[in-house]
C-alpha cells in the first residue's frame, strides 16, 4: 500500500513500535517516529486519517536518535549540537481523543480536500466518478443504464487525471494491485471495481501530499537541458520530444502524437486512449507549429500541460 503517513516539515527518520504493558493492549497499537526536530506519535495501521497522529518540536538543532522505555510509558530524544537528551511522557489518551473529535469513516478525509465534502472538488470529483460509469456502458448506447455504486478498475487512472493527478504508469500498477488485492487475504477473491469512498482514499494516499511544485520539473532539466542565453535550463524541441520516446516511461509515437492533440485541443475526445488516424496526422503537423525550439521548465508546465503550480513547501510523498 501507499499511506499518507504524517507530514511535519521533513522525512521520518527512525521509527519505533511502542511496547504494550499487557496482551489487551495488543489489540491497539501505536508508533513513535521523529524526522528532522520532532518526535512524534501514530495509531496503527496507517491509512492516511490526518487525526491519527501528532508531533512537537523536541530539539529545534536537529534530533539525533530516540529510544523507548520498557513498558513503552516514556521515549527519549537526543539532540545533536544542544547535547541533551529529552524524556517525554505518552499520552495515548489525548491521542485517542483527538481522533474522537475528527470523526469516524470518510469524516477525516474530507477536510484535505479544498471545500471539504460540499466543496468544488469534491463534487467535481463526484461528477467524474459516474460520468466514467456512463464512459464505460458507452455514451451514445440505447440500452438501458446499470446503476452502479462502482467503476471498473481501467477507468481508475482516466478518473485521476480528470481531477489534476497525473500517475506515473507504474504508480497506476501500484493502485491497480492495491485494489485487487485488499480484501484477498479474507476472502480469497480479487476486486475489479471500486466504490467512490475507497476511490476518494486511493486518491489522497497516492497524490502528492502538496501538489505539483516546480522542483522537481526544474531538477529534471537540470539534469536533461542546457543553460539558454537567458540563462534558464532549457531543453531544444528535437530532444524534447526524442526523451518522451526513448526514455523511462516512453511512449510510443502514436501514444505522443495522441497525448499532444488533446493537449493542443486537436483531439476532441481527450479520454480516448486509441487516437483516430486524422487527430494523430494533424498532430505530427502542429508539433513544430505549437511548440517552441526550445522548453524549459516554465513553459512545459504551464504552457504545454496547462498546470497550476503551488508554491514549493516541505517534503513530498
Amino acid at each position: 500500500k501507499t499511506l499518507l503517513g504524517p507530514t511535519y516539515g521533513s522525512p521520518i527518520k527512525q521509527t519505533q513500535v511502542l511496547p504494550v504493558k499487557t496482551t489487551l493492549d495488543l489489540q491497539r497499537r501505536y508508533l513513535v517516529f521523529i524526522n528532522k526536530d520532532k518526535v512524534g506519535l501514530q495509531i496503527l495501521p496507517v491509512d492516511g486519517n490526518p487525526h491519527k497522529t501528532c508531533a512537537i518540536v523536541c530539539h529545534p538543532d536537529g534530533v539525533a536518535g530516540m529510544a523507548l522505555s520498557y513498558d513503552g510509558s516514556y521515549a527519549f530524544t537526543a539532540g545533536g549540537r544542544d547535547r541533551s537528551v529529552v524524556q517525554w511522557e505518552v499520552n495515548l489518551s489525548a491521542l485517542e481523543a483527538a481522533v474522537s473529535l475528527g470523526g469516524e469513516d470518510l469524516t477525516p478525509f474530507y477536510g484535505l480536500v479544498s471545500g471539504g465534502r460540499e466543496g468544488k472538488f469534491y463534487r467535481e470529483l463526484e461528477d467524474y466518478f459516474y460520468y466514467s460509469q456512463l464512459r464505460s456502458q458507452g455514451i451514445d448506447t440505447m440500452e438501458t443504464r446499470k446503476v452502479s455504486e462502482h467503476i471498473c478498475l481501467s477507468e481508475v487512472p482516466y478518473v485521476m487525471r480528470a481531477i489534476g493527478f497525473y500517475p506515473s504508469e507504474e504508480k497506476i500498477d501500484d493502485m491497480f494491485n492495491e485494489i485487487k488485492f485488499s480484501k484477498y487475504v479474507d476472502t480469497g477473491k480479487l476486486i475489479d471495481k471500486i466504490n467512490l469512498p475507497d476511490f476518494f482514499k486511493i486518491y489522497l494516499n497516492h497524490r502528492p501530499p502538496f501538489g505539483n511544485t516546480m522542483s522537481g520539473i526544474q531538477e529534471s532539466f537540470k539534469v536533461l537541458g542546457y543553460t539558454n542565453s537567458k540563462g534558464e535550463k532549457a531543453i531544444q524541441r528535437e530532444d524534447f520530444l526524442e526523451l518522451l520516446l526513448t526514455k523511462g516511461e516512453h511512449m510510443t509515437e502514436e501514444e505522443m502524437h495522441d497525448c499532444f492533440a488533446t493537449l493542443f485541443g486537436l483531439n476532441p475526445e481527450g479520454w480516448k486512449s486509441e487516437p483516430a488516424a486524422s487527430s494523430v496526422k494533424g498532430s505530427k503537423i502542429c508539433l513544430k507549429e505549437e511548440l517552441p525550439d526550445e522548453i524549459t521548465a516554465e513553459i512545459f508546465a504551464t504552457e504545454i500541460l496547462g498546470l497550476t503550480i503551488a508554491e514549493d513547501s516541505g517534503y513530498g510523498q
